[in-house]
């Protein structure tokens, strides 16, 4: 038992423990049962300790190279476990909490131990304070599935905050509109366009302020759509976004309305939410890159859009 709360109380003797658990080959497969506080329930599948693939972006550099399947999330198959993280890959890009990583692959790829280890309620409560107002700004509660109260109090077999209880960096001065933060880089626009709902690409004809939203209404004409999810055909018809809580906020990229814009969003409560924009540049090799992606390959294969919060434009 001491060993035990050695390992968890910091993350390195965590990982040590870890790497010296996955030498052992004999111990690479056995039964366990989940904690009750979770209406914890059977697993009809053994237990494995397998290898966190690569293409687990969410926690394949977590610092630990096996994880317990099913996980804490009732995750059976690491198809399910690709799915289902996949949608947070960006949250973790906004670095709006330095454990945000620890914290949901605890869960999502949890450690491999005798017992199922889970996130102590005080990391669950540092990391909900500094990332549920992020999510918030795109129309996202908080999920149910990650309510803080269902996880332990602190004690030696929970993990608790490793890095501290500040945002990773402290926020700039002016702070730009978090729909518009964004890097063109290929990897980032790929898991935008998979977990948004819909993709356009399309010329702005105004753009006005409405009740603390921008709100901006597309040109009726040179309008493509490149990915329309479950929207119909006659919501593209006369477009209308809001980009929310963006009204005192500059958005860098709407400076200039000119020109072609690469429009990523959701649908939230009937309203149509921009959750990232480009100015389009055809000369741009990751803008290529990416839309040739779409088009390519299904993006059911990384991102599911039944998984998580789909925070594809924290980037």
């Amino acid at each position: 038992m001491q060993g035990h709360r050695s390992v968890l109380a910091r993350v390195s003797p965590l990982l040590l423990g870890l790497a010296l658990w996955s030498a052992a080959e004999e111990y690479d497969y056995y039964t366990w049962q989940a904690d009750n506080f979770q209406n914890g329930r059977f697993y009809a599948k053994q237990s494995q300790c397998v290898d966190i693939p690569a293409d687990l972006h969410l926690c394949h550099n977590v610092g630990y190279k096996k994880m317990r399947l099913p996980n804490l999330l009732e995750h059976e198959s690491m198809p399910e476990v690709k799915q289902q993280a996949g949608s947070w890959v960006p949250l973790l890009a906004k670095r709006c909490h330095t454990d945000t990583q620890v914290f949901l692959c605890s869960l999502f790829a949890p450690v491999c131990l005798e017992r199922p280890i889970y996130p102590c309620r005080s990391l669950c409560e540092v990391v909900r304070a500094s990332c549920a107002p992020v999510m918030e700004s795109y129309g996202f509660p908080w999920p149910e599935m990650l309510d803080c109260n269902k996880f332990p109090l602190d004690n030696d077999l929970c993990i608790t905050v490793q890095f501290g209880t500040k945002q990773v960096t402290a926020p700039p001065v002016t702070k730009i509109c978090t729909q518009c933060e964004i890097e063109q880089k290929p990897e980032t626009m790929r898991v935008q366009l998979c977990a948004s709902d819909f993709v356009l690409k399309m010329r702005i004809k105004e753009m006005k302020i409405e009740k603390g939203d921008r709100k901006l209404i597309a040109a009726q004409k040179k309008k493509k759509v490149l990915k329309a999810g479950k929207l119909k055909r006659k919501e593209f018809r006369k477009l209308i976004l809001y980009i929310k809580n963006a009204a005192g906020c500059p958005c860098p990229q709407l400076d200039n309305l000119s020109g072609n814009f690469l429009i990523m969003g959701r649908k939230v409560d009937n309203r149509l939410l921009l959750t990232a924009i480009y100015k389009w540049d055809k000369r741009s090799k990751e803008m290529k890159y990416a839309v040739n992606f779409m088009f390519s390959y299904p993006c059911s294969d990384t991102i599911s859009h039944s998984a998580g919060p789909h925070l594809g434009s924290f980037h």
